[in-house]
């Protein structure tokens, strides 16, 4: 009896290091429709075909310290060949290369809508779904195909620079089980609220999304409201924000217009004449007063507390992204590809892998009976990549799969986390002085 065998007939046990049911996640026919829909799909059958080559992005985002030949090898994505039993180097990057991104990207854009969608419905504040909407940067190789894409920080007189090519990624994430729910991308130069237009007509009805100070864009937040039902936004007010309170809830909550600029007026003519908001003042200790701004006008129905509580869950987003930057991709420079479609092509591998260990986290969440937060990535992560290195190379015995069913019941334990401390605080702080050195210029690119 082999061992995916075993852990199939316990049904309702959750194993979140076995790949068999790691990759059961994906029905195949959504991979198929993702390679119909983008006319990729392997006419023969190839030392690699684009099913498999699929499934080989996914997995070089999650064995980040294995190389793309033991990666294949691993997850067994080769075909049966007359002479050795792996795909040869350059036939992985063919395979790569035929693929594309538009597949990835597809599967990631069908999978996403259903998990993250599912998941936000199931962890409501007060009947809405709760989803965040930030942007951050990754790193890719310092290549010049890379530099010309991409580009990244220019220098000034005090700084040189970033060192590698930059892609300014913005995502949309369901904040309680961190399943991300869309993905943009694009070059450094691309701004997040440029970058980020696409996302708030798509964002699902009976909602608030929460956002940084950053995204406080007049034309996207008022199209929120007037898209969809029942759509609502929550961020924090900017220094430079004016607002005029019109009628006084409470102490620090108060309904209030916000004045628009003559310059964003005369940039968007449709904008109401009048455009109001909720205010909540409140301070937290070691920290200045903040102003929270939200379209949930109903002081009765969302009251001014909860409206803070429910503001610092936009930190959920900052954690994913740490857990893609540090954990996931092991804080390793920059990310494998030497090319931007190839850089492309990863991030969605990226997107599809992490929302994959996330799902099963909220699987072993539900098995335990506690939130999806409760559950430690780190260790999620280690035992689905441990378990891959195990059972590639050494399958287990039939005798020994009580044995080894018995230590991932042990080892689901070591995935909850104590209950979150919301007194908690960590200001920022450098921790770590910057080099005093000069950075080396990309090839070609001399210092003036």
């Amino acid at each position: 009896m082999q061992l995916q065998e075993a852990l199939e007939s316990l049904a309702g046990f959750v194993v979140p290091a076995e790949f068999g049911r790691f990759r059961q996640h994906i029905d195949p026919a959504w991979i198929e429709e993702a390679l119909d829909a983008t006319g990729t799909a392997s006419v023969r059958r190839r030392r690699l075909p684009a099913e498999q080559a699929i499934w080989l992005v996914i997995g070089m985002a999650l064995l980040r310290q294995e190389s793309i030949e033991r990666v294949v090898m691993m997850l067994g994505l080769a075909l049966p060949a007359a002479r050795g039993d792996t795909a040869a180097k350059s036939g992985i990057a063919q395979a790569r290369k035929r693929l594309g991104e538009e597949p990835l990207a597809y599967l990631f854009t069908a999978t996403a809508d259903r998990w993250a969608t599912q998941s936000a419905d199931r962890h409501r504040w007060r009947g809405l779904s709760l989803h965040g909407l930030d942007g951050t940067t990754l790193r890719a190789p310092d290549s010049p195909e890379n530099w010309t894409a991409f580009g990244g920080q220019c220098g000034n007189g005090t700084r040189n620079g970033s060192a590698y090519p930059l892609v300014r990624l913005v995502a949309v994430m369901a904040l309680r089980s961190h399943l991300l729910s869309a993905v943009y991308f694009s070059d450094y130069a691309t701004g997040e609220t440029t970058l980020s237009d696409g996302f708030w007509a798509e964002l699902p009805d009976n909602s608030v999304t929460i956002a940084d100070r950053n995204f406080l864009v007049a034309d996207d937040l008022t199209q929120l409201e007037r898209s969809g039902v029942n759509r609502h936004w929550l961020t924090r007010a900017k220094s430079k924000t004016r607002l005029r309170v019109i009628k006084q809830f409470g102490k620090h909550d108060a309904l209030v217009e916000i004045t628009l600029s003559d310059r964003t007026r005369r940039a968007h003519p449709d904008l109401p004449p009048i455009w109001t908001a909720r205010a909540v003042t409140y301070q937290r200790k070691g920290f200045r007063p903040s102003t929270l701004l939200t379209s949930l006008l109903d002081e009765k129905r969302y009251p001014a507390s909860e409206l803070v509580a429910l503001y610092h869950e936009r930190w959920e987003l900052e954690l994913g992204y740490d857990e893609i930057k540090t954990h996931m991709l092991d804080r390793q420079e920059a990310i494998r590809s030497r090319t931007p479609a190839g850089v492309r092509q990863e991030l969605w591998g990226i997107a599809l892998a992490y929302n994959l260990v996330r799902l099963e986290m909220e699987r072993a969440a539900d098995e335990a009976g506690v939130e999806p937060n409760r559950i430690s990535f780190v260790n999620a992560l280690a035992l689905i990549r441990n378990a891959w290195l195990a059972w590639s190379t050494v399958p287990l015995a039939p005798g020994r799969i009580p044995e080894g069913l018995l230590y991932l019941r042990r080892c689901l334990k070591l995935l909850i986390l104590p209950p979150r401390r919301p007194d908690r605080t960590y200001p920022r702080a450098v921790k770590i002085k910057m080099s005093a050195y000069n950075r080396k210029p990309p090839a070609g690119k001399g210092r003036k």
